[in-house]
């Protein structure tokens, strides 16, 4: 019976420090934009560096795919 009394206690804790986790998140404005999330797959994305230092957008990597 300690053991059930004990998980449950433990639990509280941890979820009280997730309550205060997200609080001090929303106080900091971490949530406030609301409207790049949603948009963000329809900006042109660039990939990693190549081995020679460069970079590449998607259509130039598209272009060398196709030569």
């Amino acid at each position: 019976m300690i053991a059930l009394y004990l998980t449950i206690f433990i639990s509280i804790i941890i979820a009280l420090i997730f309550l205060v986790l997200f609080l001090s998140s929303v106080k900091n404005n971490q949530y406030e934009d609301t409207y790049t999330p949603g948009v963000r797959m329809l900006f042109e994305d660039e990939f990693g560096a190549q081995p020679d230092g460069k970079e590449l957008k998607k259509t130039e990597k598209q272009n060398n795919n196709q030569n």
